[in-house]
């Protein structure tokens, strides 16, 4: 075996001839080789070089799953036409503008104060502040380790100034200094920035004389990185231990560790700093302060000791935490994993699996929570980036389980579950898969987005059936069978000893997410064994009938809406369709073709008499464009944002409406413009920090918050709006009729393009407003919000006009008006 394992080309070569298996006994025995086997053996791996070359090309083409899905599609499209697969690379188009809509909505949170912010907001509100400093009979509250850290000026003054809270008086050389450039210069120190725009020409002027006598400070990052690698003017400890003792924890003392064990950690740090970033800190300050307990004596070297419990933030992550409150930074190379810690929670985790030692995600996760105690969203954001970072197929179940508990993350959950969408063919190939629970599983499977053809979900979900049914037949065995050799364990279960009828049953909620008139090709063994073992309860449409061109009518929607199916957004499928529909158009056999929004008239519902139902009407337009439900805003199941908030998150969707790859998606055929406001909603509802469910209320708007223009204005916007409170017992009555923004100034134009169209939503229920040329206010909508009839005009097109005179529509690249067909077909409307 040894010899085997080093000398490869020896075995290869001296196979099956036994002058040969002679010097492989030789090579065996002395490792010397003659120069007759040298020669022999070279000329073989030349004449062999290129048969090598072709078995590793012909192994690589084999284990090509692209050039496999680029076959498949290539076969199912050759007798589609061009008009068929131009339709075809629509949708998958289409898709791909949602995806990148999903991608920012997935990746929107709202952002973490900097230290800049927080240190602004400091000097502002001034918190904890331990000097005064007077300028002019006015008096700065200010604190002293900032102000020496950041200019030299007011170190040399401070430093004669030892006593507690002193009231520091300031005098300038420089001319034209009044209170307000003062108070700008102060805030500059806080904050490294300054507002030019507020400051007169004058005052600029006299700003620059000023930084020649105080001297220009350095970059606030750079301050605050002298600040905590030197320690230097420190006014705070921060000990960690395992038993502490609770009098000592609400008390200030001196900077010594005396009434401590020696195996305590202390570490120097400032108050500015820790009252800036952290609530938590900040309070337990201002508590100290309140109570006379936190008079801290520079002459002394007196410090306040804040003592924390080692069970609850380990020692071992203190100077991680640090470094992010200083700088803003989570740096895990800063983790003490030497030191005597007491175990904290996943530690144990980590040595009950096995692991032996903590991941990096495992302690991401724990700084995670370490920052949502001590409320700094630096961190906790900062944690969550390295935890996506170091997502993997091994981790992905682990970050899943803890990213849906109560003290996980949202974002990170969205990120696996992304992630998991994108590398399901590599999920799919590893045990991971058998870990996956059947919610995951199923998020996964529901999605368009999903990076896998059909052959390869359905081969996955019935490996994962599998195997929970072997684990069940565990479950169900002996105990005095268990652990032996005729355990199931042990033994294993085949495939012909399995009960299909409850591998079935396992599989019930997963097996009609696969799109089984999209597995291709047509004959793979994987379905027509699933078939022939009766987990398919409806075989594919292809093998139901003989229709000539039934395959496209699977894919592309028009031809029969009774099979159609939407495709997924799989990438080699996608680039292989757009190729061969280059191809063709190369051979002109595409010249004409046009994109082209279809019209299916059996997608309209006959809702002509329903018209007259006020009760139908009253529903159809409080419908919501997510699945329905009711928004329960009395029982507070749904947070509602304050009018204030609501404001501003109906202007920031609508500056997303103007972005171009939001137009470029509202232009897009084949695609529901109710999915597209969804994700815009989602994105904006993250980025303010309310949880998912805040959607609803952001859609349904008009019938919880009374819109009056303000008296001023003729033409009120969206800023000018006013919303009371809120009152969910009693809808208000419509909004009167105003003019869209988005419409066109002529009322005779006919034609009006998606880009231009307008994004009024009619279960938005808001409208942006703008006057006519004349002055005059015109409603380019289709319909009167004060009148039911034209309230069922706005939400879809005129039944029976489309119906008499369909033909006269024009429905071309110019003209797509979008009546609701989009997400047509068995998998209902789109959702990411």
């Amino acid at each position: 075996m040894g010899t085997n394992a080093s000398f490869p080309e020896a075995t290869q070569s001296c196979a099956g001839s036994p002058t040969k298996l002679q010097g492989l006994s030789r090579l065996t025995q002395s490792y010397t080789v003659s120069d007759s086997d040298l020669s022999n053996r070279d000329k073989k791996k030349k004449t062999s070089k290129f048969a090598t070359l072709r078995k590793k090309l012909t192994r690589a083409r084999r284990h090509s799953k692209s050039l496999d899905y680029g076959k498949a599609m290539r076969d199912l499209v050759s007798s589609w036409s061009t008009h068929d697969l131009a339709s075809l690379v629509q949708q998958y188009e289409s898709l791909a503008s949602l995806k990148e809509l999903c991608i920012s909505s997935n990746i929107a949170r709202s952002a973490a104060s900097t230290y800049a912010q927080d240190l602004s907001h400091l000097y502002d509100f001034k918190y904890c502040t331990d000097i005064e400093i007077v300028y002019k009979g006015v008096c700065f509250p200010a604190h002293r380790a900032l102000l020496c850290a950041r200019s030299p000026f007011f170190r040399d003054i401070l430093s004669r100034h030892h006593d507690t809270y002193p009231r520091v008086p300031i005098k300038l050389r420089t001319p034209g200094v009044d209170v307000v450039l003062f108070s700008a210069l102060l805030h500059y120190l806080y904050s490294d920035s300054i507002n030019f725009e507020e400051l007169s020409e004058n005052s600029r002027v006299v700003l620059t004389k000023l930084a020649t006598e105080l001297g220009m400070p350095n970059p606030l990052y750079q301050d605050l990185r002298n600040l905590l690698e030197s320690g230097d003017y420190s006014d705070s400890v921060l000990v960690f231990t395992s038993e502490p003792d609770m009098n000592e924890s609400f008390s200030s003392e001196t900077g010594s560790s005396e009434g401590l064990s020696r195996a305590n950690l202390e570490l120097q740090c400032h108050r500015a700093v820790l009252a800036a970033r952290s609530p938590f800190f900040r309070n337990l300050l201002i508590r100290r302060a309140q109570c006379g307990e936190d008079n801290v004596d520079h002459s002394q070297n007196f410090c306040t000791r804040i003592v924390l419990d080692e069970s609850v933030i380990p020692r071992r992550y203190a100077r991680v935490l640090l470094h992010a409150l200083y700088l803003d930074t989570v740096d895990l190379s800063l983790i003490m994993r030497g030191s005597a810690s007491v175990c904290s929670l996943s530690e144990v985790q980590a040595i009950v699996a096995g692991r032996g030692q903590m991941t990096a995600v495992d302690e991401a996760m724990e700084i995670y929570q370490i920052g949502q105690f001590l409320d700094i969203p630096a961190i906790s954001q900062g944690c969550e980036d390295v935890m996506v970072e170091q997502l993997s197929v091994e981790n992905l179940v682990s970050v899943l389980a803890w990213s849906e508990e109560p003290h996980g993350s949202p974002w990170v959950l969205r990120h696996a579950l992304h992630y998991l969408r994108e590398e399901f063919l590599q999920v799919a190939a590893s045990p991971v898969l058998y870990e996956l629970s059947k919610t995951h599983l199923l998020e996964a499977l529901s999605s368009d987005l999903l990076q896998a053809g059909e052959l390869d979900v359905l081969g996955a979900v019935i490996r994962w059936g599998e195997h929970h049914l072997v684990r069940r037949i565990e479950k169900r065995e002996p105990n005095l069978l268990s652990h032996t050799a005729h355990s199931v364990s042990r033994k294993g279960v085949k495939r012909r000893d399995m009960n299909d009828v409850e591998l079935r049953d396992i599989m019930a909620e997963v097996l009609p997410l696969v799109r089984m008139d999209h597995v291709i090709p047509y004959t793979s063994e994987i379905l027509t064994g699933a078939i022939r073992r009766g987990l398919v309860s409806v075989p594919p449409t292809h093998m139901l009938t003989d229709e000539t061109g039934h395959t496209a009518s699977a894919w592309v929607p028009g031809r029969n809406n009774a099979v159609y199916t939407r495709p997924r957004l799989f990438t080699p499928y996608y680039e292989e369709g757009k190729s061969l529909l280059e191809e063709r158009q190369s051979c002109g056999q595409g010249a004409g073709l046009s994109r082209v929004r279809p019209l299916h008239m059996s997608s309209i519902p006959d809702t002509l008499y329903m018209v007259d139902d006020p009760q139908y009407l009253h529903h159809f337009l409080s419908a919501h464009p997510v699945p329905l439900r009711h928004v329960d805003i009395v029982s507070g199941t749904i947070p509602v944002p304050s009018a204030g908030v609501l404001k501003m998150m109906v202007q920031r969707e609508q500056e997303l409406k103007c972005l171009p790859m939001v137009q470029r998606t509202f232009a897009q055929a084949y695609l529901d413009r109710r999915a597209v406001m969804y994700q815009l909603h989602l994105r904006v509802v993250r980025e303010f920090g309310w949880p998912d469910s805040t959607v609803e209320v952001l859609q349904n708007v008009q019938y919880y918050y009374n819109r009056e223009p303000p008296p001023q204005r003729d033409h009120p916007t969206y800023a000018d709006q006013s919303y009371p409170p809120l009152n969910p017992r009693r809808r208000p009555s419509p909004p009167p009729r105003q003019e869209c923004r988005h419409r066109s100034q002529s009322r005779q134009t006919q034609h009006i393009t998606p880009a231009s169209s307008p994004t009024k939503h009619y279960n938005q229920g808001l409208c942006e407003f703008n006057s006519g040329s004349d002055g005059s206010e015109e409603d380019f909508c289709s319909g009167t919000l004060t009148s039911q009839r034209s309230a069922l005009s706005d939400t879809m097109p005129d039944i029976a006009m489309a119906t008499a005179s369909a033909s006269q529509l024009h429905l071309g690249e110019e003209n797509q008006p979008d009546i609701g067909d989009g997400g047509a077909g068995r998998h209902g409307m789109l959702y990411i």
